[in-house]
């Protein structure tokens, strides 16, 4: 470890804790001090190429169309009085709704994914939906209600008791939901990922989206779509459940909306399902959810997927390295121990044996590559790369995996 690394695991250790530190120290104590496109740089002057980024950066790191954005609404007017309409916010509301699934027009802003996820249960409570349905693996955040549906014993057990009258199904399993949903009929609420990313790269069966909405209906429940890590392109299509055409009742933004440059999420809903929020602007709000600063940065972030079609070359990508490593785990002779499995840029590799991801992710790091682990699945490492990847950055990722996978 450099003197820098060394300085900076000290005061992780003193001002955040051994657990935090020991992780850092454990992975080669690296120090990340600058970033760039597809690109991180630690203080001893190491380039990674991100892989990681747990689904942020699709944008690539400070994109200059963001960066430039946030750098002219910071010298104008970074934060809202909170008692006149802004302009910026505004704006950035208009251009989200103008992307989201036909009749989701209603927008709240907020900080975080799970921010967004708590304001999509509350409005649902407003309505009566107290009856929370979720699926096992799912995974929606960590404050206490978002918990509450983030099927894991061991991110819940130590914040019992959660909310009440909570019932997990499988996932992709219509006739499990249909059961569950009968017997909290007109106060129920779903709440589901398109794709389940921190539960290992998920992919339904073909239906489930469009069966799970129609279920919804017949039960009288709200259907919440979280879309907060496959959202804004990510899977290869502006939204997840735009492959089954599905217009759910509330739809959960975030991630992908920041730029990775200033933290900012969103609950998009219908005008029926926003109604309780739209009633009274006071009855669920934050001081700096919705900033000038961070909603010039999302509105920038729409215009550039936009211009330069970034969900479709998500999409093109994608198919590229997901072929791409297919065959590599192939040639490592690899393939009865490792699935390879994925949507545009979101892909996991599911191994027979957990212990294995642990060291392909070591194996990666050493060669100049970030990787993610899934939180809700040990036996999955998984990829988030960027679509602004250019055809080198693609083969030097592919050559340095084949090398990462021989040591296996």
């Amino acid at each position: 470890m450099t003197a820098v690394s060394l300085g900076v695991h000290d005061l992780y250790r003193k001002h955040f804790g051994p657990g935090r530190a020991s992780v850092g120290r454990m992975i080669g104590g690296m120090v990340e001090v600058d970033s760039h496109g597809p690109w991180l740089t630690t203080a001893d002057g190491g380039d990674y190429l991100d892989f990681g980024g747990y689904g942020v950066y699709l944008l690539g790191h400070r994109h200059p169309d963001v960066v430039a954005a946030v750098h002219r609404q910071l010298d104008r007017h970074p934060m809202a009085s909170r008692v006149f309409q802004e302009p910026v916010t505004a704006a950035a509301a208009a251009a989200l709704a103008s992307v989201t699934p036909a009749g989701l027009d209603l927008v709240h802003f907020v900080n975080s994914g799970a921010e967004a996820v708590e304001a999509g249960l509350k409005l649902a409570r407003a309505h009566g939906r107290t009856a929370l349905v979720t699926t096992r693996n799912g995974f929606h955040g960590k404050t206490l209600g978002a918990l509450s549906v983030t099927a894991k014993a061991v991110f819940q057990d130590p914040f019992r008791p959660l909310l009440p009258d909570v019932t997990e199904v499988a996932y992709g399993d219509l006739s499990e939901l249909d059961a569950a949903l009968s017997t909290v009929a007109g106060r129920g609420c779903f709440i589901v990922e398109p794709v389940q990313g921190e539960g290992g790269v998920t992919i339904p069966p073909p239906g489930y989206l469009r069966g799970a909405a129609e279920l919804c209906r017949q039960h009288g429940a709200l259907f919440i779509a979280d879309e907060i890590q496959t959202g804004l392109g990510r899977l290869g299509t502006w939204w997840g459940v735009d492959a089954e055409d599905v217009v759910p009742d509330i739809l959960l933004v975030g991630k992908i909306l920041s730029g990775g440059v200033v933290p900012v999420a969103a609950m998009v809903a219908t005008a029926a399902a926003y109604a309780p929020f739209a009633k009274d602007p006071y009855v669920h709000t934050s001081t700096f959810a919705g900033s000038p600063l961070a909603c010039a940065a999302a509105h920038a972030v729409i215009e550039v997927l936009r211009r330069d079609d970034l969900p479709g070359r998500a999409a093109r990508l994608g198919a590229k390295l997901l072929a791409g490593i297919t065959a590599e785990v192939a040639k490592a002779g690899l393939a009865q121990r490792i699935q390879v499995r994925g949507r545009g840029l979101l892909i996991g590799l599911e191994f027979a044996d957990p212990g294995g991801v642990g060291t392909l992710f070591l194996n990666l790091l050493d060669r100049g590559v970030l990787a993610n682990h899934s939180l809700n699945s040990s036996h999955v490492l998984r990829f988030t790369p960027p679509a602004i990847l250019r055809d080198t950055e693609v083969d030097r990722f592919l050559a340095i995996l084949a090398e990462a996978l021989a040591d296996l």
